[in-house]
């Protein structure tokens, strides 16, 4: 399982410059409408520092971060769901992403070969209109006129969840901002308009220039420029919190590796995600929590001390356990992991 966003907004607001500041790829990025036609995807680890510590202690061959799919999508332009500019390919390529990443600028600005100032309300009407031509035309391949009604029909509304209605998912906001950041008062006015999905204020040139040096080069340079946090460690903190997501981690000489799972996933479930065999099989699962796995400094001393806890098949996992699960082979041996 892992984060999959996809990146929206008009043409030539810098979606591609924001998809490569955070996939570090080198997508086109042009001020002429529809540059990006097929959708760049970019897959990149979510930095995660515990998985180093981990990796340290159980001197791991290799780190296997989380890992979030970034989907830069062709500018939104009215008339979409009606197939103007790249019309329905571009809508589709939108219901294959989990969450919604609306790049957007704080300044009103007119764009090249548009002449329109960019509105923050368009994107959200070019969205609604077309979830309702999608649920139009579910309703008359149903034979149901629009003027019928669904309740006349005997339709139920939930029968339509399976459309995957574009205005149903979760959303995200960028505000491409510069260096000189916000003023207060823009930036809670911004937040209230999107509220209650969570604003991001990116300076996204910087970003992109950030992503094209070495590391320690770039976070040196971040913090001698006062930015914080990098934005791709906003996003996805962000995105788990929206989609509802969470890690949990395994480590030993093999490997040290962050897993995703749905909040209020069973252990069961959690061993589903390393392998379905794991999850039919299972037994019991050996967790310890990451901060009390530190202060023992091994698994064997979190043993000693009591930290090491055995969980059954209704224990709920939390962010940050490490687990080691056992489960009932095929064969009839028992295995761990």
């Amino acid at each position: 399982m892992s984060l999959s966003i996809g990146i929206v907004g008009l043409p030539n607001v810098g979606k591609s410059t924001l998809f490569n500041a955070l996939t570090k790829a080198e997508a086109l990025a042009s001020t002429y409408a529809f540059a990006t036609v097929e959708p760049n995807v970019g897959v990149v680890g979510i930095p995660d520092p515990r998985l180093a510590v981990l990796a340290e202690m159980s001197s791991s061959a290799k780190i296997v971060p989380a890992t979030v799919r970034f989907v830069d999508i062709a500018g939104l332009v009215r008339g979409a769901s009606e197939g103007q500019g790249l019309g329905n390919q571009f809508l589709a390529h939108i219901r294959e992403t989990e969450l919604m990443l609306a790049d957007l600028q704080t300044l009103d600005k007119a764009l090249p070969r548009l002449g329109k100032e960019v509105k923050f309300s368009k994107d959200a009407e070019r969205l609604r209109a077309a979830d309702a031509a999608a649920a139009a035309r579910r309703l008359l391949n149903e034979g149901i006129t629009l003027s019928q009604g669904a309740a006349e029909a005997g339709i139920n509304l939930g029968d339509l969840r399976e459309l995957q209605l574009l205005t149903a998912k979760p959303f995200l906001y960028v505000f491409n901002t510069d260096m000189t950041g916000l003023p207060d008062d823009q930036r809670k006015e911004l937040t209230a308009l999107v509220a209650p999905a969570e604003p991001i204020f990116l300076d996204v040139k910087t970003e992109a220039e950030l992503a094209e040096l070495p590391e320690d080069e770039a976070t040196e340079l971040a913090a001698e420029l006062g930015l914080g946090e990098p934005g791709l460690d906003r996003l996805a903190k962000a995105g788990f919190a929206a989609l509802g997501l969470t890690t949990f981690l395994t480590t030993g000489p093999k490997e040290t590796r962050a897993w995703t799972i749905r909040v209020g996933a069973t252990a069961p479930e959690a061993a589903g995600v390393i392998h379905s065999d794991f999850q039919r099989g299972f037994i019991k699962a050996e967790i310890v929590s990451y901060d009390d796995l530190v202060d023992a400094g091994s698994v064997a001393a979190a043993r000693t001390a009591g930290k090491a806890r055995i969980e059954g098949k209704d224990y709920v996992m939390q962010d940050g356990d490490v687990v080691e699960f056992r489960f009932q082979t095929t064969s009839g041996g028992k295995a761990a992991r």
